[in-house]
């Protein structure tokens, strides 16, 4: 389990430097949904190829290993296009807050893969949520109009839960990197067939650049967190709380300003992971 949580930390370190990007990349430099897509897909295709000399890749002609990479496409390409439309909304931490609703989700797709099921785990679970619940209610109080990005959201959330159930369940046919690495690949095609790519440098050169580099912390993240996939959903879905808690110690350090909520929510949520980790 300590080996778990030190590549769950890692996939924190790397997330959380990412967050920052994408929230400039939608706020201020203003992409749209089908350019951001594309920026991230094709950047993160090509990191993801040159780190393959690095791994164990393998890929069975089977048709388990072509439905796996058209679902991880269309995963993608929900959580980029609605992550460009809630982060209009919603901080970065806002929005790690409300992906800690799939740990439920996860950990019961745990248990029928045969995980024990632990009450101690699910009270752990629970109290997140509880912390999750607080911070969400804090960004009402900033008037975050949430009916218009709804259903955005529920997709978003729905995308990322079941990244982490395809590359689980398909794995015995076709290694992580060789599902989604394909499938970042023809999502760029499809976008690159919706945008003009020489107006989008020429829209923001820097917010551009700024979107590509990210995204070499993002591909050291992926590789980590499809690791993490491969023994528990449930610690896959923890990360996101974990990078919620960066988030929030950055945000001290910086001397944001936390409401009563956020801050009982941060601490609630730091000791439901800590603790989940170690029971």
């Amino acid at each position: 389990m300590v080996n778990v949580f030190a590549l769950m930390f890692g996939v924190t370190v790397c997330y959380t430097i990412t967050s920052f990007s994408d929230k400039y990349a939608v706020s201020k430099a203003k992409f749209s949904g089908d350019e951001f897509t594309f920026l991230m897909c094709s950047s993160l295709s090509v990191f993801t190829l040159l780190s393959l000399p690095f791994q164990d890749i393998y890929f069975t002609l089977t048709w388990q290993s072509f439905a796996a990479i058209l679902l991880i496409a269309v995963c993608k390409i929900f959580e980029f296009q609605m992550n460009a439309i809630v982060l209009r909304q919603l901080s970065a931490f806002e929005l790690k807050a409300w992906i800690g609703v799939t740990l439920f989700v996860s950990y019961l797709t745990d248990v029928i893969y045969g995980a024990e099921l632990s009450m101690l785990k699910l009270l752990c679970i629970a109290a997140t949520v509880t912390g999750l619940a607080l911070i969400v209610r804090s960004g009402r109080e900033n008037k975050i109009e949430y009916r218009k990005i709804a259903v955005p959201l529920a997709l978003y959330l729905a995308a990322k839960y079941g990244y982490g159930l395809i590359i689980k369940t398909f794995t015995p046919y076709v290694s992580p990197t060789m599902q989604f690495m394909p499938a970042l690949m023809l999502v760029s095609l499809i976008m690159l067939t919706k945008i003009n790519l020489v107006e989008i440098f020429k829209k923001n050169k820097k917010g551009a650049a700024n979107v590509i580099l990210a995204r070499i912390p993002n591909t050291a993240g992926m590789l980590i967190e499809n690791i993490v996939i491969s023994v528990s959903l449930a610690s896959y879905s923890f990360i996101q709380p974990m990078i919620l808690i960066s988030l929030f110690v950055i945000g001290i350090i910086q001397r944001n300003r936390y409401s009563r909520f956020n801050l009982a929510g941060s601490i609630i949520c730091i000791a439901g992971v800590v603790i989940f980790q170690l029971v």
